[in-house]
């Protein structure tokens, strides 16, 4: 199969994703053609069109739907980003100098009414597939929250409507490490520690993942003694400017305020790394605007996004 349409998969793409691809364990039926509803679920990402809209050459709508939000409530769609990161991680072409920020996200008013029913099983506890061995066996992520307004599913309410928060790590060639989808009213400063305990990328063989980046560079909006102390203590170089007023406090203390943290301004250059890996996950429609009603759903739309960046980088 060759190149299809616009935004679908490559030959050369699909060959790095499909050895971690669920495979069926044939007991409750086959899965429908990989490729085909990935290229469907890709479509919609990127134009932000109903699911009830797809082409016809995608298959059933409903299948599409289905699968996309299976995979994102069992962790299917964090597992291929962070395989898709090993490999990468594996001939050296991650840049560990890592930023962190965040990027409001308008939400729609379909985003709105979620029902409280809790999130799907994982897929693997009813049988209908097995796991990839070997490298591909990362550990299983948590349940996602969810069910019951707007605050379990990451939005919250502004002047101009709901809105959510994505909260995002960037290697240094403006690739997302890691997600994280809030309320939109939510301070970056809480979902610091979260964000980077998040990055796991996998080592091809034994061995732990790796979680730790070479540095960290972060705006204002971290400058605080949680996150300070957590990357010193982490022994991580960390550049992230100190606010006014806390410089004022500092100085006012004299010799007790002690002395002013350590600002790198060449590194802190390379921040906007973190921004440009924005401006890419925003190309997508369905991460620009939120049309998904379930966190774990929308979590999901904007991690399939980071992973064609990953393939198309």
């Amino acid at each position: 199969m060759g190149q299809g349409e616009r935004g679908d998969l490559s030959d050369a793409e699909w060959e790095r994703l499909e050895p971690f691809l669920p495979v069926s364990s044939g007991r409750c039926g086959r899965w429908r053609d990989h490729r085909q509803v990935i290229d469907g679920i890709l479509h919609r990402v990127r134009t932000g069109v109903h699911w009830r809209d797809l082409p016809e050459r995608f298959g059933p709508r409903k299948t599409v739907y289905e699968r996309h939000r299976l995979w994102s409530a069992d962790g299917t769609w964090e597992r291929l980003l962070q395989q898709v990161q090993a490999a990468a991680d594996a001939v050296g072409e991650i840049d560990w100098d890592v930023s962190v920020d965040s990027t409001i996200v308008r939400a729609h008013q379909h985003a709105a009414g979620a029902r409280n029913d809790p999130p799907p099983a994982p897929a693997a506890s009813k049988g209908d597939e097995t796991r990839t061995s070997g490298r591909a066996a990362v550990a299983e992520p948590p349940r996602p929250a969810g069910g019951g307004g707007e605050r379990g599913e990451g939005l919250g309410r502004s002047r101009g409507g709901f809105t959510s928060k994505i909260h995002l790590s960037a290697d240094g060639r403006c690739r997302p490490l890691s997600l994280i989808i809030t309320a939109g009213q939510r301070a970056d400063c809480t979902q610091f520690v979260p964000v980077l305990e998040k990055i796991r990328v996998p080592r091809p063989g034994p061995g732990r993942p790796r979680k730790k980046p070479n540095s960290i560079a972060a705006d204002k909006g971290y400058s605080n003694g949680r996150c300070r102390d957590y990357v010193q203590r982490r022994g991580i170089r960390h550049t992230i400017p100190e606010k006014i007023d806390s410089q004022a406090a500092r100085l006012r203390k004299g010799s007790r305020g002690g002395r002013p943290p350590g600002f790198d301004e060449e590194r802190y250059k390379k921040r906007n790394t973190v921004e440009r890996a924005i401006n890419r996950l925003k190309n997508s429609r369905a991460v620009a605007t939120r049309y998904d009603k379930r966190g774990y759903v929308f979590l999901g739309t904007v991690t399939a996004a980071a992973l064609v960046i990953w393939l198309r980088s």
